[in-house]
């Protein structure tokens, strides 16, 4: 073997040889990617989900990443971090999967607009980024979103769903752990054209004025909504993916609890937001106290066999929101301060949650506590729940505005976690197991049902107590018709909100939209593309203190050293040299 390597070499073409070797290393190299993937968090890992939806594209996806210019360094990571996963994509699907970096300042082929215009009647939402530089402050104008076009539709995907209203790293990093979901969402939507369907449940007093507009306008954009009446209705359809309740008032028969107990057995998914007691801020418009009681839904026992039980008391927390006290002048000139209202709470999500992963605060209302109960073969996840610094009162209770008029006492707010918003899966067990009568059987086979008393696949529902969570509140109009804000929104400070930034008086936006679309997608997703919410990208960052102590130390080892090596054994090599030629 040695003989005839070295017959090669001694050829007059051997570098004829290594030209052609080399070349065909390089043709390889770039017609071939992979990568080992080494990292902890199996950060350049594609999901199985992922995987399957490359491989069924029927037809070219074009990706259009809005990310092109001159950013901070947060972004130019992100924008990085796109062109990785992107390529990761390429790699798995490299006919179908196409993408580019576009300006929003460059103008649309073909038009006379800007693609940020375009991006803004598309609903994207633009970050006006101040960032200070030597010459003074620069405003840019970042759209960290990416336009997907597949077949004849095309979706935004939100590469930045940054929730605490600060532009962070850590907001950065979130938003690369997100990466993979964000995508596999929008991929799963545009090649499944059939949207999921949701049965807004009417019939039991609950809203269906302004203060749903927001709720509509949200779950139309992606999903088949429509009004569902249980009174009138005979059985909830099999084609609603989602039954939505909101609200109710008014109190639950026997036969449509059976209609909502049916469905959920049958594998339908029940999503609720419930208000246990009569508590309303506009009660106290009119008088400064009212009293908070029962409203006697008759749904205690349905939800109790599922495994949960609302109570019928109120949340109070020290993280909640605020709402204009008068604290001094006169009847015809009052003073008004924006103080904390306890009974409007702040829930900040676990962040350990696949449905709540990243949010910021939740924004809710006279808020119920939940129990869970033990149920064969359910499993609870807590979804919200209050801050350490919180307590419960039971009802009957007096609500009253002359609470404020001294501080909270902290050391009554001793409860931490207590638990308002509960995802529920497993299989169900249906109330009416060995209690059904004749009659509801008969009802049932008159429109082609059968009685079921257990869930034969597994199934999941989310309850929350608090309906306002998901409302919206109405503002003057200029002598128009009241104007819906986001649900969420408090109609006392929001304007105050966008003035400020710090708590107190400062800017806390809230995500109960996204806390609602990320309940209904958890609700009719594929379960490996929800799993994708799952990936956490560690960020190790070094020890600042340690580095400004250690710097000329690592300054030295990093520079210094190598230059030191490298004249040693130069000086080394030159000594063994002279010895071994020498005469």
């Amino acid at each position: 073997m040695k003989k005839e390597i070295e017959k090669i070499f001694a050829s007059k073409y051997w570098w004829l040889l290594l030209l052609v070797f080399f070349g065909g290393i390089n043709f390889l190299a770039s017609s071939f990617h992979s990568r080992f993937d080494l990292t902890k968090e199996k950060r350049y890992t594609l999901s199985k989900a992922t995987k399957e939806l490359l491989l069924g594209l029927e037809e070219e996806v074009n990706i259009d990443i809005f990310l092109k210019g001159e950013f901070p360094a947060g972004f130019r990571k992100l924008a990085n971090s796109t062109d990785e996963f992107l390529q990761l994509l390429k790699d798995r699907n490299s006919s179908k999967i196409h993408y580019r970096f576009v300006s929003p300042l460059e103008e649309v082929p073909g038009g006379s607009s800007i693609y940020g215009d375009s991006l803004i009647a598309l609903g994207a939402v633009p970050i006006n980024l101040t960032v200070q530089k030597k010459a003074g402050e620069s405003s840019n104008i970042i759209f960290p979103v990416a336009l997907m076009h597949y077949k004849d539709q095309q979706l935004l995907v939100n590469l930045y769903p940054g929730a605490s209203g600060r532009i962070s790293q850590d907001e950065i990093n979130s938003a690369e752990a997100l990466m993979e979901y964000q995508f596999a969402k929008s991929l799963d939507k545009l090649t499944h054209s059939k949207k999921p369907a949701i049965g807004y449940a009417i019939g039991n007093g609950e809203p269906e004025d302004a203060r749903t507009y927001d709720l509509v306008q949200t779950l139309r954009q992606d999903y088949d909504f429509g009004l569902f009446n249980l009174q009138t209705q005979p059985q909830v359809p099999d084609n609603a993916d989602v039954l939505l309740i909101v609200k109710p008032t008014i109190q639950f028969s026997e036969e449509e609890k059976l209609k909502i107990d049916q469905y959920v057995i049958r594998g339908g998914k029940l999503l609720c937001f419930i208000d246990n007691l009569i508590a309303e801020q506009d009660s106290l418009s009119y008088k400064p106290e009212t009293i908070a009681f029962d409203r006697n839904l008759n749904l205690t026992d349905l939800f109790f066999r599922y495994g949960l039980r609302i109570n019928t008391n109120l949340v109070m927390d020290l993280q909640c929101d605020l709402i204009p006290f008068v604290v001094g002048g006169n009847m015809d000139n009052p003073q008004y301060e924006f103080l904390r209202w306890n009974y409007f709470p702040l829930f900040s999500p676990a962040n350990n949650q696949l449905l709540n992963k990243n949010l910021g605060y939740i924004s809710s209302r006279f808020v119920n506590s939940i129990d869970t109960i033990q149920a064969a073969g359910v499993k609870k996840q807590i979804l919200l729940a209050s801050s350490p610094n919180s307590r419960i009162i039971s009802t009957p209770a007096l609500i009253s505005l002359n609470e404020n008029k001294n501080t909270p006492e902290d050391k009554a707010f001793n409860k931490n976690g207590i638990p308002v918003a509960v995802m529920l899966e497993g299989k169900f067990t249906s109330l009416y197991k060995n209690r059904v009568t004749q009659i509801q059987k008969d009802t049932l086979a008159a429109h082609g049902r059968t009685f079921t008393d257990l869930s034969a696949d597994n199934n999941k529902m989310i309850v929350a107590a608090d309906g306002d969570i998901v409302l919206n509140d109405l503002i003057p109009n200029q002598g128009q018709s009241p104007a819906p804000l986001p649900m969420g929104w408090n109609k006392y400070t929001y304007s105050e909100y966008q003035k400020q930034t710090a708590y107190g008086k400062l800017f806390i936006p809230v995500a109960n939209r996204e806390f609602l679309l990320n309940c209904v997608e958890y609700l009719v997703n594929k379960p490996g593309i929800i799993e994708t919410r799952n990936k956490d990208i560690v960020l190790r960052l070094l020890d600042s203190q340690k580095v400004k102590e250690q710097k000329t130390t690592w300054q030295f080892i990093n520079i210094v050293l190598p230059v030191l090596l490298v004249i040693f054994f130069g000086f080394v090599y030159q000594q063994i040299r002279k010895r071994k030629y020498s005469v």
